[in-house]
C-alpha cells in the first residue's frame, strides 16, 4: 500500500444535515436535510494542502427536499430532483429554468454528457419514476423526450449509462437496457445481500456494478471486461472513478483500489462518510452527515518512487505516463519503470511476460541474456549489472525460462535479420543506465543464434540442427564449436562446419568418427554424402578426403564422383580421370563408363581412354585366356568367350561401333595386327577404309554374315565413300586383293580365293544399292546368264516401277500445270471501269481519281472505305 491521497476537512460541524453533494472547478454544492442549498468557493493555496472555504451563497427556499444534483458546468445548469421532480437551475442564479413535468413523482435520475463527432456536448437524461424509465435530451434550454419509455421490472434504486446502454440495480437484480430502439433489456446477476444495489459510472463508457462487497466491470454489452472483480473490505456505499483509482465510501472509511493490477493502494479512515462526488481530474469530495472532506493527490513523483519501492510496477507505469513532464523526461522515465518491471517479472519467474516487455521496450538482447547462467562469455557478462540479485534457476524452471527466452530471441532475430543491410546503425536501449549497449546488428545476430543454439541443447535437441542449417546462420563458430564437442552432438557439429565452409575440419569430424562403435557418424555414408555437395570449387578437399572411403568400399567411393548431383556432374572429368588412374586405376573403367553412358558425355579423350582401358584388359586377359586352351582346340568368337575376357570383349565391340566420339585414326596402331581382328576391322570401318575391314570379314575371318552387316552399318547413299560399300563387298568376292593388304601380318593367312556364290548372293539380296554397271563389270567373263538372272529381273523391275512412277508424277504436274494457267486466264478476263458516275457503296461518294478496292461479287468502294475484307458493304 501507499499513500494516493490526503484527506483535507473542508467543512467540520455543518450545523445542517448533508444529503447530496455537486462540484465544478472550484464550486461545491450542498444540498441539506431542510432543503438548503449552500455553494461554496474552495481555493487552493499554491504549494500546501490548505484550502481557502467561501460560502459564496445560501437559498434558504431552495426546495423542501433536495435529493439528488448533478452539474452541467458545459452548459451553466443544475439539474436536480427535487421533491420527486426533476428541475433545472442556472449554476450561477440558481434561477430556475425549467421543470420536466411528465417526471412527476421520479425517485432517480442519471445524467450523461456525450461529446458528438462534430465535438459539441449532447445532454441525455434518464428519470426513473416508478416502473418506468422516460429518457430525455437537452436542447435550446429545454429537455424533450429522446424516444418512448421504458417499462421496468421494478422500480430502479441505482442507475448509470453505459455508452448507449443503462445499467439500472433494483432491489434484487441487476439489468442492462440497451437504447437501440427496442429497449430490449438484459438479466445481469442478483445484487447480493446488500440493500441497496451500486452502479457507478466510470470515465471510459462503462461502469462498475457492486454485489456485496464485489464490485465489476461491463461494458455496453453487459460483459465483464475485467478477469477479476475488486474485493472491498466492506460493502461501499457510494464509489467514484479518478484514473487509474476506483474510490469506494465505506461505512467507516474510504478506500482506494486499482483494477490493474488489482491492489488495495489505500483506506483513508474518515467519521462516517455517506458521499463522494467529483469536480474532474483530480478533485474529489467525500462528505458525511455533517463534514466535507477532500482528496488531494499525492504527488504523482511520490507516489511513483513509493510504488518503485514496494514493486508495483504497472501502477507507477500508469502514474508516470498520466505526468505533465517535459516528454523526453516522461518517455526515459516511462522506460526506466518498464524495464524495472520486466526485470521484476523475470525475478518473480513469470518468463513469458517478462520477455514480451524487453520486447516491447526494444532492450539490448545481450542484457535479457544476461539474466540467464552460462549463456554470455563470462569477460562481457562482468560489465552486466542489475537492480537486485538475479533468481537461481535450475531444473524445470531453467527449462520454462529458456523456452520464454527462445521465443524472445526468435522475434528479434527476425526483426534483425530484416533490417540486416540497413544504413544506420541499430539502436538498442540497455536495461539499466550505463551498460554498454551492442550497435552492430551482425554482432547482436551473432551472440542470439549463438544463444538459441545454447538453448535448444538445453530444451530441445531437435531443433539445433535446423538453425545451423540456416543459410543466414551467424553462430560464433569456436563457441559453437566448443559446446557441440562438449554435448557430443558431432552430427550438428558437421553441419556448422559446412555453412561456415569449414569443410577440412568437418571431413576431418567425419573420419575420426566413422570407427567409434557407438557414434551416429560411423562408417563412410556421411563422408560420401558430403564430399557430393563440395562441387568443383572444393575439389582439392574432395581428393584429399576420398582415397579413404574408395579404400574400403569402391563401389560407394565412386559414386563421390558419379552421383546424379549437379555438384557431382559438373566437376572436371579430366581431373577425376586423372585422380583415379593413379591411385584408383580399377575405378577408371566404371567412372568412363557412367559419364559417357549416363551423362552422355562425348568428349572424344574420354572415350579413346576408355577404349584403351577396355582393350588393356582385353588384352590381358586374352593371354590368359589363350594360354589355358588345350592344343588343338580353336578359340570362340569375339565376344563369346567366358568370364570377364568374354564381358570385356563384348563391350570394346559394341562401344566401338556404338560411339561415335572416340577418334579411330589415333586408336588403330593400338591394336595388333595378329588378334583382335574383329575390332581392328570396325575401327577400320571408321576410319573409312571399307577394303581393308572387308578383306578382314571375308578372307580372315571368314564370315560372310559379319561382312553383310558391316555393309549394312556403312552403307550411305548420299556419301561418296560409303555408297560404293556393297560394291567393294562384291569386289572382295570376285576379286579378292594381295594379301599383303593388311600391312605387316604377323599371322599365316592362305592366298585369298573367290567367292562367285558369295557374290551372287549379294547381287540377288542388295541389287539396289548396287551400281549396276559396276557391278556386271567385276563378274567374271565366264558367269552365265542364269546365274545372275534373279539379278538382272530385279534391277530391270525396279527401273521399270522407277519409270512409271516418274511417268505419272510428270502426268500429275502436267495437268497441275495446266489447272493454275486456266484460272489465271479467268482471273485476267475480269474487268473494273470506273467511270465519272461511279460512287462508293459505303460513303456514297464519287470514286474520282481515289484509290478504290474491288470484292468478289464486283463491289468498288474507296480503299479507305474498306474496312474489312471479307464482308463485302452489300451482305450487310
Amino acid at each position: 500500500m501507499h499513500d494516493a491521497y490526503e484527506p483535507v476537512p473542508i467543512l467540520e460541524k455543518l450545523p445542517l444535515q448533508i444529503d447530496c453533494l455537486a462540484a465544478w472547478e472550484d464550486w461545491l454544492l450542498v444540498g441539506t436535510k431542510p432543503g438548503h442549498l449552500l455553494l461554496y468557493r474552495i481555493k487552493n493555496n499554491a504549494g500546501t494542502n490548505r484550502f481557502e472555504v467561501t460560502l459564496e451563497k445560501s437559498n434558504k427556499n431552495f426546495s423542501k427536499k433536495i435529493q439528488q444534483l448533478f452539474v452541467v458546468s458545459q452548459y451553466k445548469i443544475l439539474v436536480s430532483l427535487l421533491e420527486n421532480n426533476i428541475h433545472v437551475h442556472d449554476l450561477l442564479t440558481f434561477q430556475q429554468i425549467t421543470v420536466v413535468s411528465k417526471a412527476r413523482g421520479a425517485t432517480l435520475f442519471a445524467c450523461d454528457l456525450q461529446q458528438s463527432p462534430s465535438g459539441e456536448a449532447q445532454l441525455r437524461m434518464c428519470v426513473a419514476v416508478k416502473k418506468k424509465l422516460q429518457l430525455y435530451y437537452w436542447k435550446d434550454r429545454e429537455f424533450y423526450e429522446l424516444q418512448g419509455d421504458f417499462a421496468a421490472p421494478d422500480i430502479p434504486k441505482s442507475m448509470a449509462w453505459c455508452q448507449n446502454s443503462i445499467c439500472v440495480g433494483f432491489k434484487r437484480d441487476y439489468y442492462l437496457i440497451r437504447m437501440d430502439g427496442r429497449g430490449s433489456i438484459k438479466e445481469l446477476f442478483p445484487t447480493g445481500k446488500q440493500l441497496e444495489p451500486l452502479v457507478a459510472p466510470l470515465a471510459d463508457g462503462k461502469v462498475a456494478v457492486g454485489q456485496d462487497d464485489l464490485t465489476v466491470v461491463l461494458n455496453e454489452e453487459g460483459v465483464c471486461t475485467q478477469k477479476y472483480a475488486l474485493n472491498w473490505t466492506d460493502i461501499p456505499i457510494a464509489m467514484e472513478h479518478q484514473s487509474p483509482y476506483i474510490i469506494a465510501v465505506l461505512p467507516r472509511y474510504v478506500e482506494i483500489r486499482t483494477f490493474e493490477p488489482r491492489l488495495l493502494v489505500q483506506s483513508v479512515e474518515l467519521q462516517r462518510p455517506r458521499f463522494i462526488t467529483s469536480a474532474g481530474p483530480n478533485i474529489v469530495y467525500v462528505a458525511s452527515n455533517h463534514f466535507v472532506w477532500r482528496l488531494v493527490p499525492v504527488p504523482i513523483a511520490s507516489q511513483i518512487r513509493q510504488l518503485l519501492q514496494d514493486k508495483q510496477f504497472e501502477l507507477a507505469l500508469q502514474l508516470a505516463n498520466m505526468k505533465d513532464d517535459v516528454e523526453g523526461d516522461k518517455r526515459q522515465q516511462i522506460h526506466h519503470i518498464q524495464n524495472l518491471y520486466a526485470f521484476n517479472l523475470f525475478c518473480q519467474k513469470r518468463f513469458d511476460d517478462s520477455m514480451q516487455v524487453f520486447a516491447k521496450l526494444g532492450t539490448d538482447p545481450t542484457h535479457v541474456i544476461g539474466l540467464y547462467p552460462d549463456l554470455l562469455p563470462a569477460d562481457y557478462r562482468k560489465q552486466l549489472h542489475y537492480p537486485n540479485p538475479l533468481p537461481s534457476l535450475s531444473g524445470a524452471e531453467l527449462e520454462k525460462a529458456h523456452l520464454a527466452l527462445i521465443d524472445y530471441l526468435t522475434q528479434k532475430r527476425s526483426h534483425l535479420v530484416k533490417h540486416l543491410n540497413d544504413s544506420e546503425p541499430s539502436t538498442p536501449s540497455p536495461l539499466m543506465e550505463g551498460i554498454p549497449t551492442i550497435k552492430s546488428r551482425k554482432k547482436l545476430l551473432q551472440i542470439i543464434d549463438t544463444t538459441l543454439l545454447k538453448c535448444y541443447l538445453h530444451t530441445n535437441v531437435a531443433l539445433v540442427s535446423p538453425l545451423l542449417r540456416l543459410d543466414n546462420n551467424h553462430c560464433h563458430i569456436e563457441e559453437s564449436e566448443y559446446i557441440l564437442k562438449k554435448a557430443h552432438k558431432y552430427s550438428e557439429l558437421i553441419i556448422l562446419y559446412e555453412k561456415k565452409g569449414l569443410h577440412q575440419k568437418a571431413l576431418q569430424v567425419l573420419l575420426d568418427q566413422s570407427t567409434k562403435a557407438n557414434s551416429p557418424l560411423k562408417g563412410h555414408e556421411r563422408t560420401v554424402q558430403y564430399l557430393q555437395r563440395l562441387g568443383m570449387e572444393n575439389l582439392v578437399i574432395i581428393f584429399e578426403f576420398s582415397p579413404w572411403v574408395l579404400k574400403i568400399c569402391p563401389e560407394d567411393g565412386l559414386k563421390i564422383f558419379t552421383e546424379d548431383l549437379t555438384e557431382v556432374e559438373t566437376l572436371p572429368r579430366d581431373k577425376v580421370l586423372n585422380f583415379l588412374k593413379e591411385g584408383f586405376k580399377e575405378l577408371t573403367i566404371p567412372y568412363l563408363e557412367h559419364i559417357v553412358h549416363v551423362w552422355e558425355e562425348t568428349e572424344p579423350e574420354f572415350h579413346n581412354v576408355l577404349i584403351q582401358l577396355y582393350l588393356e584388359r582385353v588384352q590381358g586377359l586374352m593371354k590368359q585366356y589363350l594360354n589355358s586352351l588345350p592344343e588343338g582346340v580353336p578359340a570362340v568368337a569375339a565376344g563369346k568367350e567366358e568370364g570377364d575376357l568374354g564381358e570385356f570383349r563384348n563391350k570394346l565391340l559394341c562401344f566401338l561401333e556404338v560411339s561415335t566420339s572416340y577418334e579411330p585414326g589415333r586408336l588403330i596402331s593400338d591394336f595388333p595386327f595378329d588378334g583382335l581382328l574383329e575390332e581392328r576391322a570396325v575401327l577400320l570401318g571408321r576410319m573409312g577404309k571399307h577394303e581393308q575391314a572387308l578383306y578382314i570379314y571375308v578372307h580372315v575371318l571368314k564370315d560372310t554374315h559379319m561382312a553383310e552387316e558391316f555393309c549394312h552399318r556403312h552403307y550411305d547413299k548420299e556419301t561418296d565413300r560409303s555408297q560404293d560399300v556393297y560394291l567393294s563387298l562384291l569386289r572382295m568376292y570376285l576379286s579378292p586383293p594381295d594379301v599383303h593388304c593388311l600391312g605387316p601380318i604377323k599371322m599365316e593367312l592362305l592366298e585369298p580365293q573367290a567367292n562367285l556364290m558369295a557374290a551372287l548372293h549379294v547381287l540377288e539380296l542388295h541389287h539396289s544399292k548396287l551400281n549396276t554397271t559396276k557391278a556386271i563389270d567385276l563378274l567374271p567373263a565366264n558367269t552365265q546368264i542364269r546365274e545372275i538372272r534373279v539379278f538382272l529381273e530385279s534391277v530391270l523391275e525396279e527401273k521399270a516401277q522407277r519409270k512409271r512412277f516418274d511417268q505419272v508424277l510428270k502426268s500429275l504436274l502436267q495437268a497441275e500445270f495446266l489447272r493454275v494457267q486456266e484460272e489465271r486466264i479467268f482471273h485476267q478476263q475480269v474487268k473494273c471501269i470506273i467511270t465519272e458516275e461511279k460512287t462508293c457503296r459505303v460513303c456514297k461518294k464519287k470514286i474520282g481519281n481515289s484509290a478504290f478496292a474491288r470484292y468478289p461479287n464486283g463491289v468498288v468502294v474507296h480503299y479507305f472505305c474498306c474496312k474489312d475484307r471479307g464482308v463485302c458493304p452489300t451482305e450487310q
